[in-house]
């Protein structure tokens, strides 16, 4: 699928260092409770940090407990894509950014969570770029 933000393999390994590689362009995921973002405060945008396209804001921000930073929405709707993850023999839904197609993480429903959309967007920290200036 072309993006409106293209790189080849080369410019991403050159522009990305080694762990943000493995998780935007090969859909690792990073430890749990180990991200910059898993228990930050701070108000502002979250963007990617493969493409910059803004993603989530601090006002969609919640503490779900689960690691890694959740939002219960992205900023705009076509901010983000989805996609089924079929790896690891589970059935998930992965979420990437529209812009250039790099891995975010991983969108779970159903949970229970007092939030507007009953939705956890479970984004690895190193996907992300807080911009405290944006909000």
């Amino acid at each position: 699928m072309p993006y409106e933000f293209e790189k080849t393999d080369a410019q991403w390994r050159a522009e990305l260092t080694s762990s943000e590689y493995q998780v935007l362009r090969r859909a690792a995921t990073e430890m749990p409770f180990t991200g910059e973002y898993t228990d930050a405060r701070t108000e502002g945008v979250y963007s990617c940090r493969a493409c910059g396209a803004e993603l989530f804001t601090s006002a969609e921000k919640f503490d779900s407990g689960c690691g890694w930073p959740a939002f219960f929405d992205p900023k705009e709707a076509d901010a983000v894509e989805l996609a089924e993850d079929r790896s690891y023999g589970t059935v998930q839904t992965e979420v990437r950014c529209a812009r250039c197609g790099s891995h975010l993480g991983h969108v779970f429903e159903g949970e229970g969570f007092p939030t507007p959309t009953d939705q956890r967007y479970c984004i690895n920290s190193i996907s992300l770029r807080l911009n405290p200036e944006a909000c």
